[in-house]
């Protein structure tokens, strides 16, 4: 990861561990009351304990890394690069911070500071995640150009913002650490979410391999194939609908109905005559 970087940013990220370069001194001493941090940016669980270490680490050698900012307006800064370091010289007790004041483009600040988050290994992966999809929906970038600036291959990039597909509950267990994105991966080849949670549960309890995982949710899966969860009584009604329905708007109409009480209708057609004729009946019956 960090060869993909260059040694600009290498020294630049530098987390309080080495001398600055004369090139890289402090252009300002700022008021921490000037600074804000960013909002969008996407780390936003911070360790306590590792937060306390540094704030601990400043109170006896100071801030040796300044934090990079970006004006605002009149005597206010947002955080670029550094809101580790600005919080934990809050818990130090410093007034003033040393500070990088740059002004990038929007786009170049989230980009500054996700590879900053990345070099770090600071980010979860739904966090991680979420950075690129912020850049995407934010800025159009592709993935290949996301790959490109964080130095990673572009299927990375697709299998990172799949686990966003994955439902809150599960989200949550991968923040925590509970489950890892090998974990989260093989979840989501298993369709029904009550089995998908009951293996999720199964992976943290047992304390299961991803590879124990993955071979666990093929067979999840085989069986989802196999042994369809069918009511019987559910079905012989879905059938009834689907007559009902068909005869309604005299087309054949088919329910694609799925255990978890979700599904969808579809209506075949053979002509537009045909496709305005089953939307104005659907019209006639949106207005009874």
């Amino acid at each position: 990861m960090k060869k993909g970087l260059g040694k600009g940013l290498d020294a630049l990220f530098a987390d309080n561990l080495v001398e600055l370069e004369q090139e890289q001194r402090p252009d300002a001493l700022l008021r921490l009351s000037q600074i804000e941090p960013d909002k969008s940016q996407p780390r936003k669980h911070f360790e306590e304990e590792a937060l306390n270490q540094l704030a601990e680490s400043i109170k006896a050698h100071g801030l040796i890394q300044p934090i990079l900012v970006a004006p605002i307006g009149e005597d206010r800064y947002r955080i670029i690069a550094g809101e580790r370091r600005w919080r934990a010289c809050r818990l130090a007790g410093l007034e003033e911070i040393p500070a990088l004041i740059r002004e990038y483009s929007p786009r170049k600040i989230s980009e500054i500071s996700l590879v900053e988050n990345l070099q770090r290994e600071d980010l979860n992966p739904v966090e991680e995640a979420l950075g690129y999809r912020n850049l995407m929906e934010l800025y159009g970038m592709t993935q290949e150009q996301i790959a490109e600036t964080v130095s990673k291959s572009r299927p990375a990039i697709a299998n990172a913002l799949r686990l966003l597909a994955l439902p809150e509950p599960l989200l949550e267990q991968l923040r925590s650490g509970a489950l890892s994105a090998g974990h989260a991966r093989a979840l989501l080849s298993v369709e029904d979410a009550e089995g998908r949670q009951a293996l999720a549960d199964k992976i943290i309890a047992e304390g299961l391999s991803v590879r124990q995982a993955e071979e666990l949710a093929k067979k999840t899966k085989k069986e989802e194939k196999t042994h369809p969860a069918a009511d019987p009584a559910v079905t012989q009604a879905i059938r009834e609908l689907e007559n009902r329905a068909s005869a309604r708007v005299g087309n054949k109409v088919t329910i694609r109905h799925k255990s978890n009480n979700k599904g969808k209708v579809e209506i075949n057609y053979y002509s537009v005559d045909e496709l305005e004729k089953i939307i104005e009946i659907l019209e006639g019956d949106s207005q009874r």
